[in-house]
């Protein structure tokens, strides 16, 4: 080749190789999870979110925060996939997960520097992994879960969630309640569950609603604003004047043609209503437009009626009912009509009406309505809420409670370290090295906590030795080393086993790219 270099590469592209692009990819991972650690905890801090729109989000969920936050580095977005991963799968520990993997990836730093090839990390990690998910089953609880038991679940994980200590008692019965409402003996139906909000009042106005809630309104003002023992459709159309599929022109040469042809037209739309109030319809819910004319000869008939329902709203209305959706007028039947104990529209503030479907023939079917003094307070709530469904869910569907406060995660590395005695070789540095890196959890729920967190990660420790079971215990402006399953703190193993392995899964993957090559 004449000693010419060669070029394989696209005019433009860097490439990052080697121990750069190490150092590279492990710093973008450690910045990201470093931005949600101070929300880890009971004690844990929110972050403000400002779009470039304005619009502002203010919560500790770590999901949350880092799905608003403008991520560029490829690195760093597969610490966001591991929030995202722990949401979808368990709906919480987020936090957990992300600074877990952070943790993970500055401790395989330090061992890339003392020439621990990121081979032998991987291999370390992936033992100290499956050694972690010994030892949660070791501590998951063998008690039945009752629903004191979910409650403390639900409480635990709405705990510094802005819903207060005083309120996250009430919201956590009502939870379980919701959850309990739609158990089945395989499994709990979490999709029969739905979080609406509504401003205007505290969090200890939630309530839960055996129906659906729906954002809709009446279409014409005159319509019963309650109706009892309701016969409901949902039906998928328009009742409206049908188009025509042709372009055609009519010729009017008459009064008595133009007559006839408007008493056609109406006779068309008082069809629709004669339809539905010879099939027995009281509540109708419409996903297309009703034509005006239509609303008041509804409204006539004492038929309250709704429109433009999303499909979404009208599959919950007929799952909660037992209605069929029907896309004809002509083709309905008595037998699809579904069943409402109470249908009724309710004002909030001045201008919001929020309509209840209650005591459906399928009353499965639940709505938590969650109250909120502002609309950011209301966000979060709505938030803190699917979480503690998500882990009551969890709890129930995906095997069993573990000690929370941090008391899981020092037993963990407790039997790592354990475990790590009978591993030969430098891949013994990177099973502990996963040990340091799950210590990390408690120190920073005794951070943020108010307590030193090296004396009370000590004392941990020393409380694990003595009484196999220790845990942070938040108490006023600080906290103490206690027996969270005394306190009533407790997590869903679930969700520790899938914190451990996403977190696992992404530091490796990052540990082992020695080479980035971007195109522009």
């Amino acid at each position: 080749m004449g000693g010419q270099p060669m070029f394989i590469l696209a005019e433009g592209t860097q490439r990052t190789h080697g121990q750069d692009a190490q150092s590279s990819n492990i710093r973008a991972g450690k910045a990201v999870a470093e931005a949600v650690r101070t929300t880890l905890g009971p004690r844990g801090m929110d972050k403000m979110l400002v779009s470039d729109s304005g619009d502002v989000v203010i919560t500790n969920d770590g999901a949350t925060i880092l799905e608003k936050m403008d991520i560029e580095h490829p690195a760093a977005q597969m610490i966001v996939e591991v929030a995202s991963t722990q949401e979808d799968e368990v709906g919480d520990g987020t936090t957990t997960a992300s600074v877990l993997a952070g943790q993970l990836l500055a401790k395989a730093e330090d061992l890339l520097e003392d020439d621990v090839h990121p081979t032998t990390i991987v291999e370390g990690y992936h033992e100290a992994s499956q050694l972690a998910l010994e030892a949660i089953e070791n501590v998951t609880l063998s008690d039945e879960l009752d629903d004191e038991l979910l409650e403390q679940v639900a409480e635990s994980s709405m705990t510094g969630k802005g819903t207060g200590d005083i309120e996250a008692d009430a919201l956590a019965k009502t939870v379980v309640q919701a959850v309990r409402q739609v158990q089945t003996d395989e499994k709990v139906e979490r999709d029969n569950i739905t979080v609406r909000t509504q401003t205007g009042a505290g969090a200890s106005a939630t309530e839960l609603v055996e129906g659906v809630i729906s954002e809709e309104e009446p279409v014409h003002d005159s319509m019963p604003k309650s109706v009892e023992d309701a016969d409901v459709a949902v039906l998928d159309l328009d009742l409206d004047l049908r188009e025509s599929n042709i372009d055609a022109e009519y010729n009017v040469t008459d009064v008595n043609q133009l007559t006839a042809a408007l008493d056609a037209e109406e006779g068309e739309l008082r069809g629709y209503a004669d339809a539905l109030k010879d099939a027995g319809v009281d509540v109708a819910f419409v996903t297309g437009d009703i034509e005006d004319r239509v609303a008041s000869f509804l409204a006539k008939h004492g038929i309250l009626a709704f429109e433009s329902v999303s499909d979404d709203e009208a599959k919950r209305i007929a799952r909660a009912t037992g209605a069929r959706t029907v896309g004809s007028v002509k083709d309905l039947e008595s037998s699809d009509l579904g069943f409402a104990e109470t249908v009724r529209v309710k004002k909030y503030g001045r201008d919001d009406e929020l309509t209840f479907v209650e005591g459906g023939a399928n009353a499965e079917t639940v709505t938590v309505f969650a109250r909120g003094g502002t609309e950011h307070v209301a966000d979060e709530l709505e938030r803190a809420l699917n979480d503690a469904i998500d882990v009551v869910t969890a709890a129930l569907d995906k095997g069993g409670v573990v000690p929370g406060a941090g008391a899981t995660e020092i037993a963990i590395a407790d039997h790592i370290r354990a475990g790590a005695a009978s591993i030969e070789g430098r891949k013994q540095l990177a099973v502990e090295a996963f040990a340091d890196a799950v210590d990390v959890l408690p120190r920073t729920l005794a951070e943020n906590t108010g307590m030193d967190p090296i004396d009370a990660l000590v004392d941990l420790r020393n409380r694990h030795e003595e009484e196999g079971i220790a845990g942070l215990i938040s108490e006023g402006q600080t906290g103490r080393v206690g027996d969270p399953i005394e306190a009533g703190i407790l997590d869903p193993a679930a969700v520790k086993r899938e914190a451990i392995e996403s977190a696992t899964e992404a530091a490796t993957m990052i540990v082992r790219i020695d080479d980035v090559i971007a195109s522009n």
